[in-house]
């Protein structure tokens, strides 16, 4: 991203290295770099996804420490981890699909902004949450069957048991889950929750893209020319350790405005990805797929409308570091995969 922005009360401007666009970029290299760096990023904040995921489905509130301390304790390490090798095997395409819809909206948005007169901060704005839009759409094309199958493996616990869990269903690996739903609701089955899927994913997305674009200038706005070095244009360029910090505050910024605007449509979309409505009935002409009303009736009767956030604080955390690491890894992959590298020295 680049900006130039006046510092408080002088001429002099902070100057930012120039955006990294689509056309920029070596394809090959910006792929292949991003399925081994993304696959790296999913492991280390997986364990956050399942303890989110558990409570989203879990029939009353039990806080996240003593959910974390009792799978450690009867499922080990291990317990954080099902369903990682099915999750693994889906986010490769769906990020390559994330990344080039991100990138390929994101210019000729920015392009078709500036061309229409809009000014460089609103372009930009405009051009990310188009991108975030755009990129989560396509992405859960691929995302939603894996979702479904891995969040069902999430949730079970040893044993086959998972106290306080309404409606689950066991599954032997990541397999014979995706036999057993399609053998039971066909494709649709692993298609559930698709619908919301992208009510959720789409906007979370457009306001965190949005959002970012936003945050990141006011940061820089904020701290105006402290850790940076003047150049020799006059102005003044940040050295590498101040963009890392002000990405990662700003990303974290974004994440706070996403989770509390999406949390209750991604509780629903959970629990209709996991839950069976009819779960103790032995006929499959008697079986119900759940709808969005009943799982919104379910959640309100169980806790009123406060279980609709169930699971804020791992999916703030989970979404925070998530962003984090993906927004500074995502800069350096594109500073790896730029064909021109001298535009960096």
């Amino acid at each position: 991203m680049s900006v130039s922005m006046e510092e408080d009360g002088s001429g002099s401007k902070i100057h930012l290295p120039a955006d990294i666009n689509w056309e920029m970029l070596d394809k090959s290299k910006f792929f292949f770099l991003g399925a081994a760096l993304f696959s790296g990023v999913s492991g280390a904040l997986y364990p956050i996804v399942v303890l989110k995921t558990r409570q989203q489905v879990m029939s009353s509130q039990i806080p996240c420490l003593k959910m974390a301390g009792s799978m450690l304790r009867n499922e080990g390490y291990r317990g954080f981890y099902r369903g990682f090798g099915t999750s693994l095997t889906g986010t490769i395409p769906a990020r390559a699909l994330y990344m080039g819809a991100l990138e390929v909206t994101k210019s000729s948005v920015g392009t078709a902004t500036v061309q229409l007169g809009f000014s460089e901060a609103s372009s930009s704005t405009i051009a990310s949450a188009a991108a975030g839009l755009s990129a989560a759409m396509a992405a859960q094309l691929v995302w939603t069957p894996i979702d479904v199958v891995s969040q069902r493996l999430m949730v079970q616990g040893s044993g086959n048991s998972s106290c306080g869990v309404v409606g689950l269903k066991c599954y032997n690996g990541g397999i014979d889950a995706f036999r057993k739903i399609i053998c039971s609701d066909g494709l649709r089955g692993l298609y559930r929750g698709f619908g919301i899927s992208i009510l959720t994913y789409a906007p979370s997305n457009a306001v965190w893209w949005g959002s970012y674009s936003i945050a990141h200038r006011l940061v820089w706005g904020s701290i105006g020319c402290y850790c940076c070095k003047k150049d020799t244009e006059g102005g003044y360029k940040p050295d590498g350790k101040a963009m890392l910090a002000v990405q990662g505050v700003s990303a974290s910024m974004a994440s706070g405005v996403s989770a509390l605007v999406t949390m209750p449509l991604d509780t629903v979309k959970t629990r209709l990805q996991v839950l069976d409505d009819d779960c103790c009935s032995s006929s499959s002409s008697s079986r119900r797929t759940p709808t969005v009303l009943q799982t919104v009736k379910n959640l309100v009767k169980e806790g009123g409308f406060s279980a609709c956030y169930r699971g804020l604080g791992p999916r703030w955390v989970s979404m925070s570091m998530s962003a984090i690491t993906m927004i500074t890894t995502y800069e350096f992959l594109k500073k790896l995969s730029t064909k021109n590298q001298e535009t960096f020295v």
